[in-house]
């Protein structure tokens, strides 16, 4: 086991906050508690798909020291509220940043943008090493979005800070082969970096049969076939094509729809679904935590979605906890993605479809109301190999190497899936 460590987590979504970076950062956090590191958090005192939820300021909670701070409320109704809110969130991360004692190692991911980049001056003043935990890629998501012109002096200026980060970085955590293909084209060598996906929220999300009749009955979803989405709405996972197979089948009235989550695109959806009266589609926001089994459990379809230029940006972190619950589920997507990697192993109840298919997605959903109707849902044989206990112990041993000096470890090296 390695020596305990003092270990600085910075992301701006903890615990209590549902986010999947929150879940993921609160998961990793409490592990290494457990492990006999000393932690510290710094996050936002602000709920991150609403900013009006309030968290306390300080927190001792499952051994981790939770320190959060204030910035902007402005939310996401425009680029520049968002932005607002980073960046001040990022003035008050500095500040305190500054006002903490040293630490062995420093663990910054994504979320807000380039808060790696922050992480990096530190070094080596305020800590020995850095991981960088990339959830996603900005610029490059902003840019692929039409949020930031590629040649503009922002863009080229954000570029360069990622690039400093990713260089001053001891290792790079990527989530899947083509996001450790996109930071290898930014000059990074292989060897810096790890691939570690993501893991299901098996400790707490499993088939649950008691909560699915349960949010079936509330939400008067009752003997139907229910496809649903889970999830974060944005550019980056486009749902028109899955609301068009909504539209589509309007009429089967023992088909229904189910979109659940937050984003900046959650409401263009609602929009969508008011204005065109489908009597077929149920919009609910991100459901509390504890309910997460319930909700997920009831869908008999889960819809995974990537956008076409966003593979190696960004990451389906949903796909894990479907795996989890055992449903059958529809990607729609590239061909060559991470999905299309899980599916490959899969057996049985994964099925894809391209964006703009509508005809193939609505088959699919067809193919999977005649196969499910006498399955029993249960865990996936893939699940295991995404586990929150096979793949926190991985990141784990990178960031207690990384005090150490990474060294060549096949076992922590680029896997496929």
């Amino acid at each position: 086991m390695s020596l305990p460590m003092k270990i600085l987590i910075l992301n701006q979504a903890f615990y209590p906050d549902v986010v999947s970076t929150a879940q993921h950062a609160s998961d990793l956090a409490k592990a290494l508690a457990q492990a006999g590191h000393e932690v510290t958090v710094v996050c936002s005192s602000r709920g991150y798909d609403d900013p009006r939820v309030r968290f306390p300021k300080r927190e001792i909670w499952n051994g981790v020291n939770i320190i959060r701070i204030r910035s902007t409320g402005f939310g996401k109704a425009s680029k520049w509220c968002r932005a607002t809110d980073f960046s001040t969130f990022l003035a008050s991360c500095a500040l305190r940043l500054w006002l903490l004692p040293h630490f062995d190692v420093v663990v910054a991911m994504t979320s807000p943008p380039l808060i790696s980049f922050l992480s990096s001056l530190a070094m080596p003043s305020r800590a020995n090493n850095l991981v960088f935990w990339s959830m996603d890629l900005n610029p490059d998501e902003a840019i692929t979005a039409g949020w930031l012109r590629e040649n503009s002096l922002i863009a080229r200026v954000l570029s360069r800070m990622l690039s400093y980060s990713l260089k001053r970085a001891a290792v790079v955590v990527v989530l899947d082969r083509f996001m450790k293909d996109r930071i290898e084209a930014k000059g990074i060598a292989s060897e810096k970096i790890r691939v570690v996906p993501p893991w299901a929220h098996d400790d707490h999300v499993r088939f649950d049969s008691v909560g699915r009749e349960e949010f079936r009955k509330l939400h008067g979803l009752g003997n139907k076939f229910v496809v649903m989405y889970s999830g974060n709405h944005s550019p980056c996972h486009p749902l028109d094509t899955l609301l068009e197979a909504a539209e589509r089948l309007a009429d089967r009235d023992e088909i229904a729809f189910c979109f659940v989550g937050g984003g900046s695109e959650f409401k263009k959806v609602q929009a969508r679904v008011r204005d065109r009266s489908l009597p077929n589609v149920l919009c609910l926001s991100y459901q509390p935590f504890e309910k997460l089994s319930a909700s997920l459990s009831a869908a008999d379809l889960h819809v995974v979605v990537m956008g076409d230029r966003y593979v190696g940006i960004v990451h389906p972190c949903k796909i894990y906890n479907v795996l989890a619950v055992g449903a059958p589920f529809l990607y729609i997507g590239p061909v060559e993605s991470h999905v299309n990697d899980i599916i490959r192993q899969a057996s049985s109840g994964a099925y894809a479809a391209v964006h703009g298919d509508v005809d193939t997605v609505t088959a699919n959903i067809f193919r999977a109301v005649r196969s499910t109707a006498d399955m029993s849902p249960r865990p996936s044989q893939l699940s295991h190999k995404f586990s929150s206990d096979v793949l926190i112990r991985k990141l784990i041993s990178v960031i207690e190497q990384a005090e150490g000096g990474i060294h060549a470890d096949s076992s922590l090296h680029s896997e496929r899936v």
